[in-house]
């Protein structure tokens, strides 16, 4: 694989090649049109979002940090974008170009004040993989294999900046409006932020691992504070396969998914604090067939206030009871207090559509996450309302900030259980623990 000898720090140099990718675009958008005259417009659309989102993505890699993590994210929600766009971000996730050997050494030197063969006993320069924010290299110490991980140069310096540049990006992708983004787009960056301080991800990995130690078929590495910094997190080396080149059998997918479901429904519901950051390059299944968890860096807390009227809102009960359904969304900031009635109509009866999809595995004692028909009905009505003309007339920014990361997490679980074919899922297991 190509590596990388220089990451652009700047804000001047980061938007240049923004700048660059826009004129690409720019150029896309003008084949599209012309294309329309001679192909049909599903045709003409899905060649334009192809281009978009190679070039985009081509961009994204070489900056590293905040833009690429955007392109991470987006690549979860395959239920609102383009597959073109889905397809090539999600390579974010495991596999972009690392950081070349010399890079690497002065990297790590500056932030440890020691070369990695003057902190460990070996240090493979050459990374094993290589993500968004960071990459991981094997190392060795008192004969203990161990991960380390490496912050890229500049990541926290650049994420505002960097937000402020894929922002439009991100709000053309999703169709949505820059009006009254703002909540949102702090919400990113704050956890952006957390993400890019290496001492405060040990902190939450090792509570963690404590909280959940009891969850049956789930590892975690230990950490090792003396061999990190801010910028360098040092763990156990773990050995497995990523969940994405994992083939489950009937028995091993309903046993890692259900581990994989307490994993989450404990954290949500007990801890009210919660791994938000669930893609395959985060899990490994052992040899013996247990899942592994990694990368606490995102973590979402979610207040109470939230939290209650959330899984109120998803009840049964509450889903037959269209007064009580529409409060609900009240309180979530779905519907606001100056919505005229053809907005509250328009509004409850989509996301009651939407919810009583999304919310079938909390209405049954078991759950099916192989169920082709599930998943195919949440993306086809995702791709209905994306593309409906009332909604783009519609101020679509609704809903607490909250949601960002708490809907990303549930979609990015139910997406990794429907890879895992887990079936026959216990939904309250979790309670038993």
């Amino acid at each position: 694989m190509e590596t990388i000898n220089s990451i652009p720090i700047s804000k001047i140099r980061r938007a240049s090649k923004l700048v660059g990718t826009g004129a690409k675009v720019g150029v896309n958008y003008l084949k599209y049109y012309g294309s329309k005259l001679v192909k049909s417009e599903e045709d003409a659309r899905g060649q334009l979002n192809k281009d978009n989102a190679e070039d985009i993505y081509n961009s994204l890699k070489k900056l590293k940090g905040s833009a690429l993590k955007v392109a991470q994210m987006l690549s979860m929600e395959k239920t609102m974008m383009p597959e073109a766009y889905v397809e090539k971000f999600s390579l974010s996730q495991f596999s972009v170009p690392p950081l070349s050997p010399p890079l690497v050494i002065k990297t790590f030197k500056s932030y440890f004040g020691k070369t990695p063969n003057e902190v460990f006993d070996v240090f493979n320069s050459r990374s094993t993989n290589a993500a968004s924010i960071g990459q991981v290299h094997k190392a060795e110490k008192d004969g203990q294999e161990l991960a380390v991980k490496i912050q890229y140069p500049g990541v926290s310096e650049s994420i505002s900046s960097d937000l402020k540049l894929v922002k439009p990006v991100a709000l053309r992708i999703l169709n949505i409006s820059a009006k009254d983004s703002v909540k949102y787009f702090k919400e990113v960056e704050d956890k952006l932020m957390e993400e890019t301080n290496y001492l405060l991800e040990i902190k939450q990995s090792i509570e963690i691992a404590e909280a959940c130690k009891k969850i049956p078929n789930l590892l975690f590495p230990q950490y090792y504070p003396k061999y990190s910094t801010e910028r360098i997190i040092t763990m156990d080396w773990m050995t497995g396969k990523h969940l994405s080149e994992y083939t489950p059998n009937s028995a091993s997918g309903k046993k890692i998914g259900q581990a994989l479901w307490d994993f989450y429904m404990h954290q949500m519901h007990v801890l009210r604090k919660v791994h938000a950051d669930p893609h395959p390059g985060n899990f490994l299944v052992s040899e013996d067939e247990k899942l592994i968890a990694l990368d606490f860096g995102c973590m979402k807390t979610i207040p109470l206030d939230f939290y209650t009227p959330y899984f109120e809102l998803i009840q049964k009960e509450t889903l037959e009871k269209r007064e009580l359904f529409i409060a609900k969304m009240q309180e979530l900031e779905i519907i606001k207090a100056s919505d005229t009635e053809e907005e509250i109509e328009f509004f409850s009866s989509m996301f009651h559509e939407l919810l009583s999809w999304f919310a079938k595995p909390f209405h049954t004692e078991t759950f099916d996450f192989s169920d082709s028909e599930f998943f195919d009905k949440i993306a086809q009505l995702s791709e209905q309302y994306t593309k409906n003309t009332e909604l783009r007339k519609m101020d679509a920014n609704r809903g607490s900030k909250h949601f960002i990361y708490v809907n990303r997490t549930f979609f990015g679980l139910y997406s990794l259980m429907n890879m895992l074919q887990a079936t026959d899922i216990k939904i309250k297991n979790y309670q038993n623990l």
